[in-house]
């Protein structure tokens, strides 16, 4: 009786080994990159931190900037949900401001070494807007921030401008916190609420003006 949900639930061992091998790379990616840099590291490094054979390890990954992009996708993609989430839930524009700033900075603070990566290697972050999934993300955003005016949480102004400026913000003051949390971890929770405080005072010090702009 129970088998089709059975099967929905638990994978099959040959998915099972996939994700098992995929999430072994991207754990060595880690490591390595941690320990290394993200440019002196080499795909025979990432090869010797797994059990994997070579040919195995290039069924998943092309190259190393195919496993930064998968890092990043992987941390990108959780964030998205929470965020908007956070965003739908807010009752004033100061709550979907502090709650949106506070999801981002502390997933952030959690895993530092993707927004070191992204400020490193400019050329995979750029690869990665072609990809599309940034794109969600700022799609995902003007849907929000559209719902949030037509529910009078946030001020009726231009809103391509308003999601560029939250999105410019976010990115910047995000690779700040990552670079404070990776020189100083045992600060991080004072340092995400420092930096949620900073762009939620920055925007709401200047939403009302918005309103008296034609």
């Amino acid at each position: 009786m129970d088998t089709l949900s059975s099967d929905k639930k638990t994978p099959g061992k040959r998915e099972q080994n996939r994700l098992r091998n995929r999430q072994a790379i991207l754990t060595a990616a880690r490591i390595c990159f941690q320990d290394q840099g993200y440019e002196n590291t080499t795909i025979r490094d990432l090869i010797q931190r797994t059990d994997l054979a070579s040919g195995t390890f290039y069924n998943y990954f092309r190259s190393k900037q195919d496993i930064f992009a998968a890092l990043l996708t992987d941390f990108l993609s959780g964030l998205n949900a929470q965020l908007s989430h956070s965003r739908r839930s807010a009752k004033t524009a100061e709550d979907f401001i502090y709650r949106s700033y506070l999801a981002l900075y502390s997933a952030t603070a959690q895993d530092p070494l993707v927004y070191e990566l992204a400020h490193r290697n400019d050329r995979a972050l750029t690869d990665l807007f072609g990809s599309g999934i940034l794109g969600l993300i700022m799609m995902s955003l003007e849907d929000d921030v559209g719902a949030a005016i037509e529910r009078k949480v946030l001020p009726d102004a231009d809103q391509e401008y308003l999601c560029t400026a939250f999105f410019g913000v976010a990115y910047e003051t995000s690779l700040m916190v990552a670079r404070r949390v990776y020189q100083h971890p045992e600060q991080a929770e004072d340092e995400v609420l420092r930096a949620t405080e900073f762009a939620t005072a920055l925007f709401t010090g200047g939403l009302a003006k918005l309103t008296t702009l034609p």
